[in-house]
């Protein structure tokens, strides 16, 4: 039972009976905890108030939020059994006890509450836990299906996208938004950021708001202007740090942070970041979905234009503050915006970034935007539509840099931008695509009038052409690439008449964010071309030369650059993003798999190469079943050789749960397999 101590007590007078075990279920929470009260907004919960002469006094109740609180900034609510506004409504009555069912506005500030039950000259405290409710239509987080409901407030799993668009990969994650401390890491969260602390008392009064949270939320993922949660790093040390293909689960990250004084933890990257706040939003009431957009522009000027710089070579010698990474992921959250509009155009879906990439009203933070409002260019809407929209709709404008230090525009691209905008499926592991959310059909005159009209609400700039293509080009793969084995290629050229073309292919190795790494591999070649015939050219890029620099993300860029012998002026791209598949992790799991039963799940892994494989290790982790991450000693793997990780463990909530787990290597890194349990009642 739930109910008062006399620890909290100064009266004995009265006695209240908080009813945890029904009221969690009743508000969809009880995966959380049923040993205090955590409840939703909008939704009535019941009390149960036992005291002498119970009978002869009325009962009034107060419960309040933060410092300095009032009613008139919706910190301080009185309900009363007397009362027509605020009615502590009786249920049932007996000589000793009375029940009352009390509901908090659909608009209260969420959060944890002190209550103060008064009887007479009696009084009991108690504490409560508000969230938003998205199952209560008056509440700005309601969301009408109950499948979405389950998928995007109650499921504690999911699945992340990266690779690039060509090759989609996924890698599972565990939110593990119900394990009990995470709901008091998020509160402090909120308590911690820069608006609270400045002025505690508007921070408290503006969490009745989901815009506002989701904003502070946002910001305070990363670290970069507060005691924020994740320390972001896109360079190859991760000294003092756990590389961010390490992480699975949102739940270390977060207890983590709280373990060491809310030190950022070292480190994130976009997916990290994202999958973290997806735990946030969720445990706080928000629907939130995490969305990974392939060819994703960094537009740094605001003019909805990408430039990249090539040398005659085909490798990138300049780094622009422009980029278009392979992926990025962010999240969406669902809500009303009736900031922006009295009617319903904007509601629904919002982008929010925590990734600090640019500041938003001087904060590295991002959203919400409206995706309506980034399917129709409206750039004008709050917040941060303009770049949310070059993300997934800027053109990209390729130059060649010439010896002579000058420029030469070789390429305008306006359709390869914004691929694949993914998430998981409601219900499923399977992948959706969203893309027709963001933006109209790629190339149609609808798709190009909203990016006309985006741009000229912005800039006064022409719109970019491209110039005009006498040789075209495409490079194939005949075979899936591995990594550790040589990576066969393909390069077809066709031109529109008969020339002669000197071809520069290069390799680089790439970050994902686009920038590049490494060049490990070029080669060059003189190419007759007869009037519209194609001719296909064949290359290897030997294991040798990109193996040890290869990253976490197995990426590898190719670019070929054709220039015309007789008028080198005359210049062609084309590029591919490889991504290099790894070999197979596998996970069993035997017993039986009732609550409170013991069970064993095996991880193993068997080096393919011919070479020896330098620091292994096996991570494993699943809320609900595993209480923690579990993690293998670090080893060296011969030819041959197998790893193996056995854990026991104990399934402590009901309902379908995952296991997940992760090999890293050296060599092979971000290497998952998963393994459903579904968990029901002994």
């Amino acid at each position: 039972m739930c109910s008062s101590s006399s620890s909290n007590t100064p009266d004995q007078g009265v006695r209240v009976d908080l009813e945890c075990v029904k009221n969690n279920t009743d508000h969809h929470t009880h995966e959380i905890t049923q040993e205090r009260l955590i409840i939703r907004r909008g939704q009535a919960f019941s009390l149960k108030i036992s005291a002498e002469n119970i009978q002869q006094n009325h009962i009034s109740i107060t419960a309040e939020t933060g410092p300095g609180v009032s009613e008139v900034k919706h910190t301080l609510f009185s309900f009363s059994t007397q009362s027509s506004t605020n009615p502590a409504q009786v249920c049932s009555r007996s000589e000793s006890s009375v029940s009352l069912a009390l509901v908090f506005p659909s608009d209260a500030p969420v959060g944890r509450y002190s209550v103060c039950v008064k009887h007479g000259s009696s009084s009991c405290m108690n504490t409560l836990t508000l969230l938003f409710n998205p199952w209560c239509k008056d509440d700005h987080v309601y969301l009408p299906s109950e499948a979405e409901r389950q998928e995007y407030i109650m499921s504690e799993q999911g699945v992340l996208y990266k690779g690039v668009d060509e090759y989609i990969t996924s890698m599972n994650w565990d939110y593990g938004q119900f394990e009990e401390d995470i709901v008091d890491i998020c509160l402090k969260l909120l308590d911690l950021n820069p608006k609270c602390l400045k002025d505690p008392q508007e921070d408290y009064s503006a969490r009745c708001n989901p815009v506002y949270v989701s904003r502070v939320v946002s910001a305070m993922i990363n670290c970069n202007d507060d005691q924020g949660v994740l320390a972001g790093q896109w360079g190859d040390s991760y000294t003092g740090g756990v590389p961010p293909s390490r992480w699975s689960s949102s739940v270390e990250i977060l207890r983590r942070w709280v373990k060491y004084n809310c030190s950022p933890v070292k480190y994130g990257q976009c997916w990290v970041f994202a999958a973290v706040m997806c735990t946030v939003l969720r445990c706080l009431g928000i629907p939130c979905r995490v969305v990974t957009n392939y060819q994703s522009a960094h537009d740094t000027d605001r003019n909805l234009v990408v430039d990249e710089y090539f040398s005659d070579y085909g490798v990138r010698p300049k780094n622009s503050q422009d980029s278009v990474w392979n992926f990025h992921v962010w999240v969406e959250a669902w809500m009303r915006r009736p900031d922006l509009t009295e009617d319903t155009l904007y509601d629904g879906w919002q982008v929010l970034d925590p990734t600090p990439q640019e500041k938003s009203s001087g904060t590295y933070c991002c959203g919400p935007a409206p995706v309506m409002a980034i399917l129709e260019g409206h750039t004008e809407v709050k917040y941060d539509v303009p770049f949310v929209f070059a993300e997934v709709n800027a053109d990209r404008v390729c130059w060649l840099l010439m010896t002579d230090g000058s420029r030469k525009k070789i390429m305008s691209d306006s359709r390869s931008v914004g691929q694949n905008l993914s998430t998981k499926a409601v219900g499923s592991s399977s992948r959706l695509d969203i893309t027709d959310l963001y933006k109209h059909g790629e190339g149609s005159a609808q798709e190009r009038a909203v990016y006309t009209e985006a741009v000229h609400r912005l800039t006064d700039l022409q719109i970019p052409e491209s110039p005009p293509v006498s040789v075209q080009m495409r490079l194939s793969l005949d075979v899936p690439p591995l990594n550790g084995a040589d990576v066969p290629l393909k390069l077809f050229l066709k031109g529109s008449r008969a020339q002669c073309v000197c071809v520069n292919i290069s390799a680089q190795v790439m970050r994902y964010t686009g920038a590049p790494a490494a060049a490990v591999w070029s080669h060059s070649t003189d190419v007759q071309l007869q009037d519209t015939e194609e001719k296909a050219l064949s290359f290897t890029l030997p294991y040798s030369a990109y193996g040890h620099r290869m990253l976490e993300n197995n990426c590898i860029k190719v670019s070929a650059i054709a220039r015309e012998k007789n008028n080198p002026k005359d210049t062609y791209l084309t590029e591919k993003n490889i991504i290099l598949h790894t070999p197979n992790l596998s996970i069993t799991v035997s017993g039986s798999p009732l609550l409170d039963s013991e069970m064993t799940a095996t991880v193993q892994f068997e080096n393919p190469l011919s070479s020896t494989l330098q620091n292994c290790s096996i991570s494993l982790s699943g809320s609900g079943l595993l209480k923690s991450t579990e993690k293998s000693s670090t080893v060296q793997l011969g030819p041959g050789q197998r790893i193996r990780l056995q854990v026991s463990f104990t399934p402590y909530r009901l309902g379908l749960k995952k296991l997940m787990a992760t090999f890293n290597s050296a060599t092979f890194k971000d290497v998952q397999a998963s393994a459903d349990v579904d968990v029901r009642s002994a």
